[in-house]
């Protein structure tokens, strides 16, 4: 008689929320009685799972950017999430948790470039927060596609999760195992884990399914495992947005602890992770890819790039996404004229700029790392400035910008006014003035619903990223200490 282990997945991420240019979250209406969302949500959901342990017994991700805000805004939670996760790699020299690309960015419509780049911005937040290397990285909305795969495991990640029907297999799939997706080249296969549909859908939307977890167990984890092969270990796993725990549905973060330390255990099933999994099951049956598909979406990346089925009506979509590429590349293009002379490692110099971020290195010793050649402070502030052009241009790419029906909401404009800033950076580095383009590719982007104009919108937050010009030159200009 094979063992049975159960897995919890909890994807933790929330849209960006603060004002692109102070960084600021301002008041939110609806979220009262707190401030904003984000505060919100943390009483519900983060804060209650870390009081109750619940994220040493989950595999999780969390959004980098939602960990950034919850260092600086409840540092005893941020902390307790970095231990409970830290005790499990401490005791079994793996940890349950998943690194996530950085800016939730859908990679499969990224050029290879900025997947390598959300990847390694990704692996360095998670290593930097948690003091381990990841082994797994959740792909933002499981989008994927074979390159994508084969950046990861270039980056030395070992497995992803990925919904059911995004693989398909030559016989039938058994969901309760992981996979291999072939790589090209002399590549290890990626090793994909299939969450368990029904159980992640019961989650997710049955809200008589998780109102007790013994009653789960019994009645929906129970069957799972006796209608699948009884001679062999498997391994179910259950996969959902994170904040379902206690904000989406209330009182869930105690479903989940009472699951995760009663219910389970009383009725002789592991709790397990996928690396601890990997540590004594190693998958042997290969499947193939089904590329640009999502968990999210059964359009695949259609969602994120045009007018889906699940948004009728965004027409406003694929103009955005058209005029978001043309703006990187002019942006890409300034970037690499400059640095052209300087360095022939530009881009790795992006992938480094992270850490500075991070507050690992100065900019200083980046540049010295990466520029052969003494520089002058002039230069220095320069590149520093094209480097936060960098920042603000991966930020273009939030895939929260394309997920909602409407413009008018508040994540589409402010992926715009990551792009006034880019642009404004740009300009004081090296002069182009790429206002004229970005006025004339957003006007096409309009919300049926109001009327609103993505050019309006653009001549708004570049204006306002002027204005903010004195402050923003300060906090992007590198140490003073260059040699000149």
């Amino acid at each position: 008689m094979g063992s049975n282990a159960v897995s919890v997945h909890a994807h933790f991420y929330q849209p960006p929320r603060e004002d692109p240019l102070s960084g600021l979250i301002p008041d939110e209406k609806g979220a009262e009685p707190f401030r904003n969302w984000n505060e919100r949500i943390h009483s519900e959901c983060y804060k209650p799972n870390a009081e109750l342990g619940n994220y040493a017994k989950l595999s999780f991700n969390f959004g980098p950017t939602v960990l950034n805000w919850m260092e600086g805004y409840d540092p005893e939670t941020y902390q307790a999430i970095i231990e409970q996760e830290r005790s499990n790699y401490l005791k079994y020299g793996v940890g349950n948790g998943l690194a996530q690309a950085y800016n939730h960015t859908i990679l499969p419509l990224a050029d290879r470039r900025d997947k390598l780049t959300q990847i390694r911005w990704g692996i360095s937040d998670f290593t930097h927060r948690f003091g381990h290397e990841p082994q797994g990285m959740w792909l933002p909305e499981t989008a994927v596609d074979l390159e994508t795969l084969t950046l990861l495991a270039d980056s030395a990640i070992r497995f992803t999760i990925l919904a059911p029907w995004q693989v398909e297999a030559s016989g039938d799939l058994r969901p309760n195992e992981p996979y291999l997706v072939e790589l090209p080249g002399d590549r290890e296969p990626m090793i994909v884990f299939l969450y368990n549909q029904s159980l992640s859908t019961s989650v997710s939307f049955l809200n008589e399914a998780t109102r007790n977890a013994d009653y789960f167990v019994d009645r929906w984890v129970h069957p799972v495992f006796t209608s699948l092969q009884p001679d062999q270990d498997q391994m179910a796993l259950i996969a959902s947005d994170g904040e379902l725990y206690g904000h989406h549905k209330t009182f869930r973060e105690k479903f989940l602890a009472h699951m995760l330390n009663g219910a389970l255990h009383s009725r002789d099933y592991e709790i397990t992770y996928p690396g601890l999994w990997l540590q004594t099951h190693q998958p042997t049956q290969t499947v193939k890819l089904i590329e640009a598909t999502s968990w999210s979406c059964h359009h695949g990346v259609e969602r994120w790039r045009t007018e889906c089925g699940c948004t009728p009506g965004a027409s406003w979509k694929a103009p955005l996404r058209q005029g978001m590429e043309a703006l990187a590349a002019e942006i890409d293009q300034a970037y690499l004229d400059y640095m052209m002379p300087l360095s022939q490692r530009k881009w790795q110099l992006r992938d480094a700029y992270i850490k500075v971020l991070l507050g690992e290195i100065s900019l200083e010793s980046l540049l010295q790392t990466y520029i052969s050649e003494p520089i002058n402070a002039e230069t220095a502030q320069k590149v520093g400035l094209l480097l936060a052009a960098q920042y603000e241009r991966q930020r273009m790419f939030t895939s929260c910008g394309w997920f909602f029906e409407h413009f008018h909401r508040i994540e589409p404009q402010n992926n715009i006014a990551y792009a006034a800033q880019a642009l404004w950076l740009t300009e004081q580095a090296t002069d182009k003035d790429l206002k004229p383009l970005a006025l004339d590719v957003l006007k096409r982007v309009k919300d049926d619903r109001t009327g609103l104009r993505g050019d309006t919108v653009f001549a708004e937050r570049y204006q306002r990223t002027q204005d903010f010009s004195e402050s923003a030159v300060s906090y992007f200009n590198p140490s003073s200490s260059f040699s000149t």
